[in-house]
């Protein structure tokens, strides 16, 4: 990605200095969750607006799903009973996750700091927590978008749809989403821009080819498999598995456990360490 110009965000409401005849008056800003909705509708914008973005928050995820639908690289460790789109949704929906909560939101961040934008917004009525707010509903708007794409083409594939585990695989979206953002945020608010920008790119690869993510942990060797089973990644997907996939005869408990400590620890790690500027 070529770096990009610095954006000033939207327009929050602030304390504005007008005039009624000689007496300044102050007006009063806008409600809090008025001002997190404006920062994630310009956030969510933004994201979507952006052709390199598009590329790695839809395009790629789809093809994903087309490629391993479409090849044998699942056939090894599909469950009987399953059809190569039944197993390859999961992990193309923490793919998804990945793209947009760290890979995307990460490189939107770090160059955000460059160039003094999120310094800017910090001192504005929005303040820091809302700012991050922001980001988060953004996030999760880009991620039911995101959903609705990928299982509208899987359905269209030949996807069967577990119903009784919809409403677990939206909890684990959510988690998963919550996580990797913190992951996100820290990269971006501890490494230089074009830093944060290799950083969170190689990850992607890595964790898409060998994180457990499009394949599960147990498919690769036996001496790694343990480690990267351990991974927000392999959580996550495993965690969808388990809930979409009945015949993979996997547990979601583990993986919403371990998503949990990785989300802690994220967030935890993000708040001690960020820079601003």
């Amino acid at each position: 990605m070529n770096d990009r110009p610095a954006t000033a965000g939207p327009q929050h409401d602030s304390p504005d200095r007008t005039t009624a005849g000689s007496a300044p008056v102050l007006s009063a800003p806008s409600p809090m969750a008025r001002r997190v909705m404006s920062q994630a509708r310009y956030e969510t914008l933004t994201m979507l607006r952006n052709g390199e973005q598009l590329l790695l928050l839809v395009i790629l995820p789809l093809i994903a799903l087309i490629a391993l639908t479409r090849m044998d690289l699942l056939d090894a460790v599909l469950p009987a009973g399953s059809s190569r789109v039944d197993y390859a949704v999961p992990g193309v929906l923490a793919l998804s996750v990945i793209s947009n909560a760290f890979s995307g939101q990460g490189i939107q961040t770090g160059f955000d700091r460059r160039y003094g934008v999120l310094r800017q917004l910090s001192t504005t009525p929005l303040g820091r927590s809302g700012l991050i707010a922001g980001k988060l509903c953004a996030i999760l708007i880009v991620l039911l978008v995101q959903t609705l794409l990928i299982c509208g083409v899987a359905l269209a594939m030949g996807w069967r749809v577990p119903w009784s585990g919809v409403p677990l695989a939206a909890v684990l979206l959510v988690l998963g989403a919550v996580a990797f953002t913190g992951l996100g945020l820290l990269v971006a608010g501890t490494l230089r821009a074009e830093a944060t920008l290799a950083v969170v790119n190689l990850l992607w690869v890595l964790l898409a080819v060998a994180g457990g993510t499009l394949a599960p942990a147990g498919a690769l060797p036996e001496w790694i498999a343990p480690l990267v089973g351990l991974l927000p990644s392999a959580a996550l997907s495993d965690g969808l598995r388990a809930v979409l996939v009945p015949a993979s005869g996997l547990s979601p408990l583990g993986p919403v456990v371990l998503l949990t400590v990785w989300a802690v620890g994220a967030w935890a790690a993000t708040a001690r360490w960020f820079r601003w500027s």
